[in-house]
């Protein structure tokens, strides 16, 4: 990832959080098909100083079959994102030097790709990532609420994968290479937009991060 010294996210704990708030990853892996890549939802799991991503695909999806264990793999995670119209700029009524550009957030997360084909161990997984995304919920959903005979079909119809972490990079894309002024500006022109993700980049840039 080209990754300017500008943009660049270095704090672990805003790396984690974008991985927990936006937990739909592009996988992505080259095996003996070629390039692959795959929307999997992962949960962030720290254990003794390593990082894992855990999740699961379905079984008959072939990207399980085609990578060997000790494969590289990456997954690739996005926050917020929005168009940044040059309008939007003071300096383009002084000195027109502005074009159109794009802000966003994201953490790429590479490391060794491990499949795990185990019946408890998938199950353990699917129950933990249902508690967090159903958090907050009243009343969340939980596995005993379905039939056990159906449950047990759907987790036998899953494999699990987990990618121990070697890095992670944070892109932070947020208009910090223009001045104080203009940044001000892109924020302001993104929160008229009133939707909720313009909003959120707006927010972003304001705080400055």
């Amino acid at each position: 990832m080209y990754l300017p010294r500008h943009f660049e996210q270095n704090d672990p704990a805003a790396l984690r959080t974008l991985i927990h708030d936006h937990a739909l990853a592009t996988f992505v892996t080259l095996g003996s098909e070629g390039l692959d890549a795959n929307f999997v939802p992962f949960l962030l799991i720290e254990e003794e100083g390593k990082i894992c991503l855990r999740g699961h695909v379905a079984r008959a999806n072939p990207v399980w079959m085609c990578m060997r264990d000790g494969s590289e793999a990456l997954a690739v995670f996005r926050g917020p994102d929005a168009y940044v119209s040059p309008s939007w700029y003071p300096r383009k009524t002084e000195t027109g030097t502005v074009v159109p550009t794009w802000a966003y957030v994201a953490v790429l997360a590479r490391g060794m790709l491990r499949i795990k084909d185990e019946g408890v161990w998938v199950r353990q997984l699917v129950e933990t990532l249902t508690m967090q995304h159903e958090a907050g919920r009243a009343p969340p959903w939980a596995g005993a609420d379905a039939p056990a005979d159906y449950m047990d079909a759907m987790v036998e119809a899953i494999v699990g994968i987990e990618i121990e972490v070697s890095n992670l990079q944070g892109k932070w894309k947020l208009c910090q290479d223009d001045g104080p002024r203009d940044c001000a500006g892109v924020a302001a022109g993104l929160r008229e937009d009133g939707t909720k993700i313009p909003v959120a980049m707006a927010d972003l840039i304001e705080r400055g991060t």
